[in-house]
Parts: C-alpha cells; sequence; structure tokens
C-alpha cells in the first residue's frame, strides 16, 4: 500500500515537471532561453522540452510586423515656426537575441529616437515645405531609425506621418494669403461672383466662381446637405474686404 501511495505521488511529481518544462512555441513567434541565467539558445514555433530547474523561458518574442503611435510633439521648422507632428512608426524584430540582450526596451528606445530625428528632420526646412517634403522626411526617419535599431535585433519597417498641425495664427495668415492669391485672377472692376458657404460647423469660408455663374445670385439662399448656403455680387473690392473680414 505505501508503494502505491509514492508511486503515486512521484507520478504526480512527474507530469507537474514536464507539464512545466514543455513549451510549446506559437507560429510568427520565439523564445529565448537561459540556463543557469545564462543565454542558451531561441526556440522556434513548435514544441520543445527544458531541462527541468535548469532552464527557462527568458523573454518571448513575436516575429509579426505591429505598429506604435509616435507621440505628438513640437517640432521648430527653418523659419522658427513651431508645428506639432506625430506619426504610426513599423517595426518587426528579426534576432530574437539581440533584441532581449541589445537593449532594456526596444519600444521605448525606438520610439524616443524617431521623435529626435522627425524634429532634426522638420528643422531643415520651412513650414511650406513640411507638407510637400512629408515623403522624403519619413525616408530619412527610417533610414536614421534602421541603422540604430540594427544591433538591438530589430528592423525599422516605415514610418508615417499622421498629422502636421501648424499653430492657429499661422494657418489664417495662410488663408488669407490664398484668398488674396484667388481674388487677383479677377480684374479691377466688373461683376465676379463670390459664393458665401457657412458650414455644419458655422465656419464662413468661400469660394469665388466665375462670371457666367451670376445667374445664380438670383436665389437669396437656399438650403444643402448640413450646411446653409447663400449667392451675392459685387466689385473685386468689396469681394476683397468681404472675404478678408471672414477670416479675421
Amino acid at each position: 500500500m505505501t508503494t502505491l501511495i509514492v508511486a503515486g505521488i512521484l507520478a504526480i511529481v512527474a507530469i507537474i515537471v514536464v507539464i512545466k518544462t514543455a513549451v510549446i512555441v506559437p507560429q510568427q513567434s520565439a523564445y529565448v532561453v537561459e540556463n543557469l541565467g545564462k543565454y542558451s539558445r531561441t526556440l522556434q514555433a513548435g514544441f520543445h522540452i527544458l531541462v527541468p530547474f535548469i532552464e527557462r523561458v527568458a523573454y518571448r518574442h513575436t516575429l509579426k510586423e505591429y505598429a506604435i503611435d509616435v507621440e505628438e510633439q513640437i517640432c521648430i521648422t527653418s523659419d522658427n515656426v513651431q508645428v506639432g507632428v506625430d506619426g504610426v512608426l513599423y517595426l518587426q524584430v528579426m534576432e530574437a537575441r539581440n533584441a532581449s540582450y541589445g537593449i532594456g526596451d526596444y519600444l521605448f528606445a525606438i520610439a524616443q529616437l524617431a521623435q529626435t530625428t522627425l524634429r532634426s528632420e522638420i528643422g531643415k526646412i520651412e513650414l511650406d515645405k513640411t507638407f510637400e517634403e512629408r515623403s522624403h522626411i519619413n525616408l530619412r526617419v527610417v533610414e536614421e531609425l534602421d541603422q540604430a535599431s540594427n544591433p538591438w535585433g530589430v528592423k525599422v519597417l516605415r514610418y508615417e506621418i499622421r498629422n502636421i498641425n501648424p499653430p492657429a495664427d499661422v494657418l489664417t495668415a495662410m488663408e488669407k494669403h490664398r484668398i488674396n492669391e484667388k481674388l487677383s485672377d479677377f480684374p479691377a472692376d466688373g461683376a465676379p461672383v463670390v459664393l458665401l458657404f457657412q458650414s455644419a460647423d458655422r465656419r464662413e469660408q468661400f469660394c469665388l466662381i466665375g462670371a457666367t455663374a451670376a445667374s445664380m445670385c438670383a436665389r437669396s439662399r437656399y438650403r444643402a446637405g448640413s450646411g446653409r448656403s447663400l449667392c451675392s455680387c459685387g466689385s473685386v473690392s468689396a469681394v476683397r474686404r468681404t472675404a478678408i473680414r471672414m477670416t479675421r
């Protein structure tokens, strides 16, 4: 009877040891195994048995491509304008061993490096060029990050700027400049037409249309969609005063 009890206890212990030492690695994953605190090997997808009490899984990495948010930060352009820029970074672990022992937290390090590199690249160009040079900035950030993260076993695949937000006063100045450019296309006098539009968020905007559409002004106002529109005619000087007043 005693022999059966001992055999049962040993069987239970053996089952527990097997359960604790048996490791199933999912597809597109890599597990780093340490032997008495020292790197031993990297387990790929499949079923594996560890040496009991000697080996343990120290790090688990996914080999899938994944995205991390790069928080918005204030960057200063070459013409001393502050803009808020944020983005999305795509990366992939290529070497599980280097990602485990090369750096403490590669996600935090890459995100910080992306912000510093972005500030440097934005500082080289003027505000007007930031939208045009977006693709070039993305490529430059990827090149710098990929070079820096190579010892960490991480591949930076791409970086995409999500938003570029200039200050409100700069947007107002740009809008006034755009208005003046459009108004300069019309003769000094005559009957140009300006379409005043009040959108759903109650911000008044305008759109200049040709003199051939003057018949539209016969309708004082109409409703369309979620906004309210009205048409009016006048000289260029009157239109200019109205347009500038609307953007103040």
